[in-house]
């Protein structure tokens, strides 16, 4: 039975939040990163039980999860280092001069406020109670309350604890992280409404985070939602490359597309081609890779449900055939992986074609002619994620197809297939509506950070009050903007 959160525990722990923000405001960026490499340390110092309580609450398999601790980890610490840097705090001085009528004018971004996280269900470790949203809002300064996801509350309390430790262990206010536990839609609406909540990060299902968003945006103060609500990832396979590549490139789909039994915000389950004997060398391999992958379990029966409940709708569409799936006998909670065809027209008049089905299944989209290639192009909502498998004389007879797919994913692929993520700088991982609520932002790298401060300007403020990141003294050692030339000194007036 998983405790519900009262409200009246909810309110005080955000005044406790809401106090503790004053504590943060006025910690360096070093300060932060002794934190997090803090918590990094005690997530590493964690043992079998960590392991073993996590598949045993996902059903994840213990190398999946053992990498993924390893992720985990890896985030932890390079975002502070990125924080200790200073790149976020982006400190701009524009010194005093006679022809300058405003005066001295310093520049640099603080944290927003009290951020609320919600634990998503498929990343247990790097999207959930430590992961990498707790991680960036916090190292921006912002103290976090976790709303745990119901599927697995006790990982979510051992990751919790390290966070908890790491907060006395450096003498800092409890409010700097709260555990939130429930499964009623209420607690998250509450959270989300109250007033003193400054910002909130979801990863999950395009119906939660949209109700997040609407319910942030009739606020009296509205706020932003940072939310990742998944993806149909399509791939674009281009004519030379098929041609040569076809039993190959089914082996690669086969293995994306039923990776993690299809549980990737970055699953491709659209495939695009053109009709023809490479598309069909195509589909004859893929009809001999699926069947054999064996059926694994979901992370909990409400995925598997609504796996098969979409599944079904979406293969029982008009102009919709099997092509191949997995005829294994499944035990309860086993997703098995399914392959359905339909042609080109179809799938731009058919909307339900272009929804997103949680788990292994894959439509491929045969296409008459180039021009409906462009359409199906045009007709796209935005994605995580934008596969083109192709050869370079490909790219250059599809200039203007790929030109509009830049306009309708964050991550544009050349070749490859997109699950799986890199947490590095250059790692975008946000998208168009709906794949998130705000493409300018990734959940994914460093960058993660920027979306949970916010910039205030110092006109004129004695020295002694500046914060340590605006003072002549640059005893941080960052790089900052100074009358417009990148600075790394002291200022000597």
């Amino acid at each position: 039975m998983i405790e519900e959160t009262s409200k009246e525990i909810i309110d005080q722990r955000i005044q406790m939040a809401t106090d503790a923000y004053q504590f943060l405001k006025n910690t360096t960026i070093k300060e932060r990163a002794v934190f997090m490499n803090t918590v990094a340390d005690k997530i590493e110092a964690l043992g079998e039980e960590l392991l073993m309580t996590a598949h045993e609450e996902t059903s994840l398999p213990l190398a999946r999860l053992t990498g993924e601790k390893s992720r985990t980890i890896g985030q932890w610490r390079s975002y502070a280092k990125a924080v200790s840097t200073g790149i976020y705090t982006e400190a701009r001085i524009d010194l005093s001069q006679p022809e300058k009528q405003k005066g001295d004018l310093r520049k640099y971004n603080i944290g927003i406020g009290p951020v609320v996280v919600f634990g998503a269900s498929n990343f247990p470790f790097a999207f959930s109670t430590a992961g990498g949203d707790t991680a960036s809002a916090m190292g921006a300064g912002n103290p976090v309350l976790v709303k745990v996801h119901p599927a697995h509350t006790k990982t979510s309390q051992i990751m919790a604890d390290a966070i908890t430790a790491t907060v006395k262990e450096l003498g800092w206010p409890e409010g700097v992280f709260s555990h939130i536990t429930g499964t009623s839609n209420d607690i998250g609406a509450y959270l989300t409404k109250h007033k003193d909540i400054k910002a909130v990060a979801f990863t999950g299902s395009f119906n939660g985070g949209k109700a997040l968003f609407d319910l942030a945006n009739q606020r009296e103060e509205p706020i932003p939602v940072f939310a990742e609500m998944g993806s149909i990832n399509p791939v674009f396979a281009f004519e030379h490359l098929l041609k040569n590549r076809a039993e190959d490139l089914a082996k690669e789909y086969a293995s994306s597309l039923t990776l993690g039994v299809g549980q990737f915000c970055t699953n491709p389950g659209v495939f695009i081609a053109l009709k023809g004997e490479s598309l069909n060398r195509f589909i004859t391999a893929l009809k001999n890779e699926i069947p054999g992958i064996a059926p694994v379990n979901m992370l909990h029966k409400g995925i598997f449900e609504n796996f098969e409940k979409l599944k079904r709708i979406a293969s029982t569409q008009s102009e919709v055939d099997v092509i191949t799936e997995v005829n294994a006998e499944a035990n309860e909670w086993q997703g098995r992986a399914i392959v359905v065809e339909t042609t080109g027209k179809n799938f731009i008049k058919n909307n339900i074609l272009s929804e997103e089905v949680f788990g292994p299944f894959g439509i491929i989209v045969a296409c008459e002619t180039p021009e409906e290639i462009l359409q199906i192009a045009q007709h796209l909502k935005g994605q995580l994620t934008i596969t083109i498998t192709a050869t370079e004389e490909d790219v250059r007879q599809n200039i203007k197809l790929i030109n509009i797919l830049k306009d309708k994913c964050g991550r544009l692929l050349f070749n490859g297939m997109p699950t799986g993520v890199e947490v590095v700088y250059a790692m975008q991982h946000g998208g168009p509506f709906p794949s998130t609520t705000d493409a300018r932002f990734t959940s994914v790298g460093p960058d993660a950070v920027k979306r949970f401060v916010r910039p205030i300007s110092f006109q004129n403020w004695p020295e002694e009050f500046l914060p340590e990141e605006l003072k002549n003294v640059n005893s941080l050692q960052i790089s900052r903007i100074v009358d417009g030339e990148i600075h790394s000194g002291s200022l000597k007036l």
